[in-house]
């Protein structure tokens, strides 16, 4: 073969080898003036972006990201539900890791060690909300389970030009500022002729006593929501060709906002949640919490527009994109459905004056709503502030029990008595509005649940725990402050794992909010109803108003873990722990001396560093 011909065949050989995937990355982190829809603001930027771009790896190959800080702040980024080692983790106060101090350039290094749908954002102060944040693909070692003809990734969001410290003093100050649904006389009037006077008046009275709304949903509305960057009047657009099989990487990188998602004309297959593939799932709807993502695949047909249609659940907004043939294209934006009323059960133990001891929260518990949970041993259950809505419990930092698991579906009722209710959960008032947890959606639709989630391959540990370790999430309104197990993070004790122990957490939410909880470090085992070598990988587990959960953790990760509610102003607040975890030697994990760290860093006093 002479020469020229040689130079041929390698340039053949190059045009149609896979383009290789970046392993290194230069991330700028800065402030620019954003325009969304007519809506101008100074947010924070990732190269320029609005959200920062999207980072492909594949995994097994050694990540290098580069990140230099042209704040005036100290930042950071976390991997969120990445496997890596603890002081690469990214949170300022853990691990040794200070943050990244303004003009400071810190290089990040580790081996990627999974697959799927991630995303990245800081863990300092609230510079989350003012937008940094970006989405994460990573590419199978071995190609992907499921082939497709494209692959979008969707990444969920909101934007105000509001300073986000101002937005957590406004909430420390009222709760209800943001709240611009609250009910009025004509609401009272109108449940008084569908349900009656008496029934209407005793529900004020229960909520009143309480110092809550029951149109609270969301702690803060207002938002423009975005998707890519992009808001409802921009629509960002998809391509297909009629046939095609589409993946839509779904990312709720919010601060605060949970979304019902829909494609109108569409079914949609979940075949990925938190980047874990599951066995498919066919359904019409999900809701996605703060955090979560979730792979879906379409297969459109004809040569028509598709809306992409996620909203709000208080139904402040939407934010909205188009699958569509050609640029150009849009459908029928669906009109919003009707907010959502919480119930009193759904308030868990918060109800006032509320007699514990009948309802046998003793020694025979075996009648509560618990199944069969004995409270008796609990530490924190005593001196509860009913007065101030009975959610700030000043139990210790980490409660074990031995009662059996419980079996949750979509997430069981903390109590099991009759609270009262004006209506059924699910059922609609006279102007339309759902009571309880509900989308809304249409009968007859599938709505994806936690109990459909089983996971595509078999789990590697189904040991069964060596303990149980119980996790109330509680509040009080207030004053805005965000508790687990009655303690602030300034407040709490390290939960100390050992290595290589099988725990189980049971979450049991007494709060009137729904809490996404993330824990860093590790994958948590969903204990959803499939068998246990089919329990679903997750890294964030949304607990719903007055509902439990349980999960089970293989702590294989030595260090120091972040463990807190995704909703960012819950965590500014309190809402977070940190977990150890220790080589069976019983020494502590080290806080290592990383060479590429700041000086020094700053975290908000939420969850200031030197814990």
């Amino acid at each position: 073969m002479t020469l020229t011909r040689l130079l041929l065949a390698i340039c053949a050989m190059l045009a149609f080898a896979p383009a290789a995937l970046a392993a290194e990355y230069d991330l700028v982190i800065d402030k620019r003036v954003v325009d969304i829809d007519g809506r101008k603001a100074e947010q924070i930027t990732i190269n320029g972006q609005l959200p920062g771009p999207t980072l492909r790896f594949r995994e097994g190959e050694t990540a290098t990201i580069r990140v230099t800080n042209r704040l005036n702040e100290t930042t950071s980024i976390h991997w969120h539900g990445f496997l890596l080692p603890a002081e690469k983790d990214g949170v300022p106060g853990f691990n040794g890791f200070k943050g990244i101090a303004p003009g400071e350039t810190y290089t990040y290094q580790f081996q990627i060690k999974q697959n799927g749908t991630y995303w990245y954002h800081a863990h300092a102060a609230t510079q989350e909300q003012a937008g940094h944040y970006g989405s994460i693909v990573i590419d199978p070692a071995d190609g992907p389970r499921i082939k497709t003809d494209r692959d979008y990734v969707v990444v969920l969001s909101e934007f105000t030009p509001e300073d986000p410290e101002r937005i957590l003093r406004n909430l420390k100050v009222d709760p209800g500022y943001y709240n611009y649904r609250k009910r009025t006389l004509g609401d009272f009037f109108r449940d008084a002729r569908t349900f009656g006077l008496g029934a209407a008046v005793k529900d004020r009275k229960a909520w009143g006593g309480m110092r809550m709304d029951p149109t609270d949903i969301a702690d803060v509305s207002g938002y423009t929501f975005l998707v890519n960057g992009k808001g409802p009047k921009t629509n960002e657009t998809f391509l297909f060709k009629p046939g095609e099989k589409v993946r839509l990487r779904f990312v709720n990188a919010s601060a605060m906002s949970y979304f019902d998602v829909r494609i109108p004309g569409l079914k949609m297959t979940v075949v990925s949640a938190d980047g874990r593939d599951v066995e498919p799932v066919p359904v019409d709807e999900f809701r996605i919490a703060v955090a979560e993502t979730y792979d879906v695949i379409v297969e459109p047909q004809t040569p028509e527009a598709f809306t992409v249609f996620a909203e709000a659940i208080d139904r402040s907004g939407y934010a909205r994109a188009t699958l569509a043939p050609t640029t150009g294209m849009s459908a029928a934006i669906p009109a919003m459905r009707p907010r959502a009323i919480l119930m009193m059960s759904e308030m868990g133990h918060a109800m006032p004056g509320m007699d514990h001891a009948a309802m046998g929260h003793g020694a025979s518990a075996r009648t509560a709503g618990h199944e069969g949970m004995d409270h008796s041993g609990m530490a924190g259950m005593e001196g509860m502030d009913h007065a101030a809505m009975g959610h700030d419990m000043s139990g210790g930092d980490e409660v074990v029990t031995d009662y059996p698991k419980i079996d949750y579906g979509m997430g069981r009722p903390t109590m099991a008595h009759d609270m009262g209710e004006l209506a059924a959960e699910g059922s609609l008032n006279g102007s339309g509005e759902v009571y309880g947890w509900s989308s809304g959606a249409p009968y007859g639709s599938k709505v994806l649940s936690y109990a459909d989630l089983r996971s595509a391959t078999p789990q590697a540990d189904t040991r069964a725990p060596d303990r149980e370790i119980v996790v109330r999430l509680g509040g009080n309104m207030e004053r805005y402050r965000w508790t687990i197990n009655g303690q602030t993070f300034e407040e709490a004790e390290p939960i100390r794992l050992k290595y290589g122990e099988r725990v189980r957490m049971t979450f049991i939410n007494e709060s009137m909010m729904a809490h996404p909880m993330h824990l860093h470090g590790m994958f948590v085992q969903l204990e959803n109803g499939q068998p246990m070598d089919r329990l679903p990988d997750k890294h964030v587990v949304s607990v719903a108003p007055g509902k439990s959960y349980s999960v089970l953790i293989s702590a294989d990760a030595p260090g120091e873990w972040a463990f807190h509610c995704h909703l960012l102003y819950h965590m500014e607040s309190g809402m977070m722990q940190k977990v150890t975890v220790a080589r069976l030697d019983g020494d502590a994990p080290a806080a290592s001396a990383d060479k590429g760290e700041a000086e020094h860093g700053h975290h908000h006093a939420g969850h200031g560093a030197g814990q």
